[in-house]
């Protein structure tokens, strides 16, 4: 793989499959940087551990799920890097240096950590290992030396945070290591779940996985809430907030077609059936050449894996080089 564009990092949890937010949110966005930037792409196993440290089996059973995902989609080992976080130890000795650099009153307050401990109901009993991930997602960006990295809104204190330990980093020991930029998606890139009310998620149980096959695209579509004053085909209906056209809107290329319908809809004379029936043509489009390709992936884990491993080969190199030079700067390359 030929270095060109910037250096960028991103990467998922394999705590299950990606689904249609993720595909969204950020899988779209990475098949557009693996051709303009030089792109890492972290399963992040160890930061999964840190919330199911006690039911491992969650993450080593879908570790070759989201690397299936990633194949499915469209990304490129020739391209983008896809590695193992807990296969690059280089990680683990910069995370430990980096907590030098940080106090847990200020890991306390990062906004994200502090949701994600409300979401999650630690109360008092919060992991160290959980409270500890912004530096070890520090520590994650800093070893590649990755200059952009795409997030959430909801994500941007963790990139910030890993900007300030480079800083401190630099300024007490040498100018070695890259402060990173946070690249947000456009407005609008979050999908909502199934409900309308809240991002797609497993846990809530409102996710199309892009694994999903027909019968469980059209199953999901059909549930979907809509106006809930909609009640006879002929009833004028509600577009904004309608979670089927929350989904059009993404997905449909017919923009033209689309204003029509939801003129339709507001005057009244056109059924809930109707819409979803659009929606789930639409979605079987996208979803059936990544489903094909997706049964091709996982129908070889030991192909996938040995993919992987070249990946994580790959970023051992990259971080090697970046842990000499940490070293050097603080003195300590015996």
């Amino acid at each position: 793989m030929s270095a060109s564009g910037p250096i960028v990092l991103t990467g998922d949890r394999p705590t299950g499959p990606l689904h249609l937010g993720h595909y969204v949110g950020s899988l779209k966005n990475r098949l557009v940087l693996q051709r303009e930037a030089t792109q890492f792409v972290m399963i992040a196993d160890v930061q999964a551990l840190a919330a199911n440290a006690e039911d491992p089996g969650i993450v080593r059973d879908n570790l070759l799920e989201v690397a299936c995902d990633y194949l499915a989609v469209g990304l490129d080992p020739g391209l983008t890097t896809v590695f193992i976080q807990s296969l690059v130890p280089e990680i683990a000795e910069l995370t430990i240096y980096f907590l030098n650099l940080v106090t847990v009153s200020r890991l306390q307050r990062n906004p994200t950590v502090k949701e994600e401990v409300r979401q999650k109901g630690f109360g008092t009993r919060i992991p160290a290992g959980f409270l500890m991930h912004p530096v070890s997602q520090a520590a994650d960006i800093a070893v590649v030396k990755a200059e952009l990295v795409p997030v959430g809104q909801d994500q941007l204190p963790l990139v910030e945070q890993t900007a300030e330990i480079v800083r401190s980093f630099n300024r007490i020991y040498a100018p070695v290591l890259v402060e990173p930029r946070a690249l947000v998606p456009a407005e609008g890139a979050r999908l909502p779940g199934l409900d309308g009310k809240a991002k797609m998620s497993k846990s809530l149980g409102n996710a199309i996985f892009l694994g999903d096959g027909p019968d469980e695209v059209s199953r999901k579509v059909m549930s979907m809430f809509t106006d809930p004053g909609h009640i006879h085909v002929h009833d004028p209906g509600q577009v904004e907030g309608n979670a089927v056209f929350l989904y059009l809107d993404v997905f449909d290329p017919d923009k033209p077609g689309l204003e029509e319908l939801k003129a339709r809809y507001r005057r009244g004379g056109l059924g809930d059936v109707a819409i979803k029936k659009r929606l789930v043509g639409i979605l079987e489009d996208l979803l059936g050449p990544i489903r094909a390709r997706r049964r091709e992936a996982a129908a070889d884990p030991a192909a996938v894996l040995r993919l992987l491993r070249q990946g994580t080969d790959r970023t051992r190199e990259v971080a090697a080089r970046t842990l000499a030079d940490v070293r050097r700067a603080m003195r300590i390359d015996y």
